[in-house]
């Protein structure tokens, strides 16, 4: 972020949280938490790092993707696990990647990571904060916040039981038996935990399991206790912070408990304390819900998250994969739109977690959503089930790794053909206007992980292998192997996509209806003068299109960025191109007078 730009973050958010922190607490506990923050401001500021040279308000460029992995994606035996990352990253991903979404490296109980006991210490077993920075020197880092609960064995909540006066209000509990139907539940587990304290027996809010406890936000102490640790991260070398399960954060009986004006405000309170003390760090929030609740997070495009997960996508890319019909991915993507210049889209199709099927309601008919569950069933994966308003079960998530989700194990054709089937997948989420994140699985071509799944029934772990560094990096250097074959092709998209200006984040997007079997779009750099029409045949039929002259510059060639040997196609006049099954074709247009308008794709 420029002087400028800072400068008047630093004008605007002093002003914005008295106001913020009286809408929430009032104005009497509002005055005492004005002070406490701007004390946790002036005793973080000289700590913090600040951005050095000019950025552009939203600071990220095509050169920017992000890895999704956990701290010991890859072990070696005697090794602190993130030191092996960071050494496999750097030997293998420094070209390509340019930061980790480093899950949870909290010490925990529960979820992988998501039951957090300590918000301040490394788990040991992955290795130290100096291990953090160590791999923080290489690749910007993305920590995650899990504010909305905290184990049910951390000290904090033992301090709870014992009633302890500082953390007596610290957790989310409730008197009685209230009416909670309203409550919607991500997960088809009991709401509430009883438990023993110091002063008997009290119900406690459970929205994941007993073993995660939610944070009583309607306390503001807990909101600087979740504000110290925010700081915390960015003087450990967060570049971005993703705020976990944030839909959630705000408790209020009769109401759905999810999508709250407070849960709203304490993110306006996040990010108005970042903008003062570190205004170069992006939020980003997780919010696995339809589209529309989804962007919601992005506030006016200022005062919120500068990144969303695009939770859509990955259901819509499969079903046009499965179907080999790309038609209800195109008209979505046609409605994308953003609030302004400082946010973006994380776009993503797989992570630590599941496919949901949530964000794809109402964009998909619900016969087309039973379809994918029963895909993902025969591919080999699992469902997650959450509890409605009504009190039945629905599907919430399809369990499975991305490169089965849109292959069958067990089907009778060439592994050829399911590689470019899935890299078709990877190559849109690359070619659309964001922040790409891929997860470790993805880039390496993993295939499910069922017993790891069925031994511990967790079903995610479907997608959380842990791989051994010495047989993964030699099953790399197998010419023909499913890995060797995803990662080298995968690479040489994040390569060329990280050397055309037309993918910056800033960039034009244009969508274009064509064949429904192709998934079309043209991306202009952000000053108008690249163009890449990048084209995605989503089915194992060819597929003939053509690009209408009128659009471009009658001297323009355009160029193949990804496929090998010369592909020079004039548009002097109507140029018929095929695509191969599952075939992905990047054009870049050269030489043209600079026409900016979107290409039209006709059948041919």
């Amino acid at each position: 972020m420029n002087s400028t730009a800072q400068n008047q973050g630093s004008a605007i958010a002093p002003e914005r949280i008295p106001a913020l922190l009286e809408s929430l607490y009032g104005a009497q506990a509002a005055r005492r938490a004005v002070q406490e923050v701007r004390q946790l401001l002036d005793d973080f500021r000289p700590r913090l790092p600040q951005p050095s040279g000019s950025q552009r308000r939203l600071g990220l460029t095509q050169r920017d993707a992000l890895l999704i992995a956990y701290g010991d994606a890859v072990r070696e035996e005697g090794r602190a696990p993130l030191r092996t990352l960071t050494e496999f990253c750097e030997s293998h991903l420094r070209q390509v990647i340019s930061g980790i979404h480093l899950l949870p490296h909290f010490p925990y109980t529960s979820d992988d990571g998501f039951s957090v006991t300590d918000y301040f210490a490394v788990n040991p077993a992955l290795g130290s904060w100096e291990d953090v920075t160590g791999l923080g020197r290489s690749f910007d880092l993305m920590f995650d916040a899990v504010f909305n609960h905290m184990s049910a064995q951390s000290e904090w909540f033992l301090r709870f039981l014992r009633d302890e006066p500082e953390y007596r209000n610290f957790f989310v509990t409730v008197e009685g038996h209230p009416d909670l139907s309203q409550v919607v539940r991500p997960r088809a587990l009991p709401l509430l935990t009883e438990i023993q304290s110091a002063t008997g027996p009290r119900q406690v809010w459970t929205t994941f399991s007993a073993d995660q406890v939610d944070l009583n936000f309607k306390n503001p102490g807990v909101l600087l206790a979740m504000l110290r640790a925010l700081l915390f991260y960015v003087e450990r070398g967060a570049r971005f912070i993703r705020l976990d399960a944030i839909a959630y954060l705000w408790k209020h009986i009769g109401t759905p408990c999810i999508h709250l004006p407070q849960t709203h405000q304490v993110i306006q309170v996040m990010r108005a304390v970042l903008d003062e003390a570190a205004p170069h760090i992006l939020l980003i929030t997780e919010t696995n819900v339809p589209h529309t609740d989804n962007i919601s997070y992005f506030g006016d495009g200022a005062n919120e998250a500068q990144l969303v997960y695009n939770f859509a996508l990955p259901p819509l890319v499969m079903h046009a994969l499965l179907r080999g019909d790309a038609t209800h991915l195109t008209r979505w993507a046609q409605s994308l739109a953003l609030p302004s210049d400082r946010v973006a889209f994380f776009n993503f199709l797989a992570s630590h977690d599941g496919i949901g099927l949530n964000p794809a309601r109402g964009l998909l008919p619900e016969s087309e959503i039973d379809f994918l569950v029963e895909r993902c069933q025969a591919h080999g994966g699992f469902i997650s089930y959450k509890h409605t308003a009504a009190g039945s079960k629905i599907p919430y998530e399809m369990n499975i790794v991305y490169f089965d989700a849109v292959n069958n194990p067990s089907a009778a054709e060439p592994l050829q053909t399911q590689v470019d089937r899935f890299l078709v997948s990877q190559a849109i989420l690359l070619a659309l206007r964001g922040l790409p994140g891929m997860y470790f699985h993805s880039l390496f071509g993993s295939r499910n992980d069922r017993e790891a799944a069925l031994s511990t029934g967790i079903s995610r772990r479907i997608n959380r292998q842990k791989l051994i560094r010495a047989r993964l990096e030699a099953e790399l250097m197998e010419e023909h192997s499913v890995r060797a074959c995803v990662f080298s092709r995968y690479h040489d998209c994040l390569r060329v996509r990280r050397n055309q200006a037309a993918f910056h984040p800033n960039g034009g997007e244009s969508v274009l209806a064509c064949d429904p079997r192709v998934f079309a779009l043209l991306r202009t750099s952000p000053d108008g003068r690249e163009r890449v029409l990048c084209l995605h045949n989503v089915s194992r039929e060819a597929v003939a299109v053509s690009v209408a002259v009128a659009e471009f510059s009658s001297d323009d060639t355009l160029t193949d960025l990804l496929n090998e040997g010369p592909r020079r196609i004039s548009v002097a006049g109507t140029q018929p191109l095929t695509l191969r099954p599952y075939e992905v074709t990047w054009l870049k247009a050269h030489h043209g007078r600079g026409a900016t308008t979107a290409a039209l794709l006709q059948e041919v």
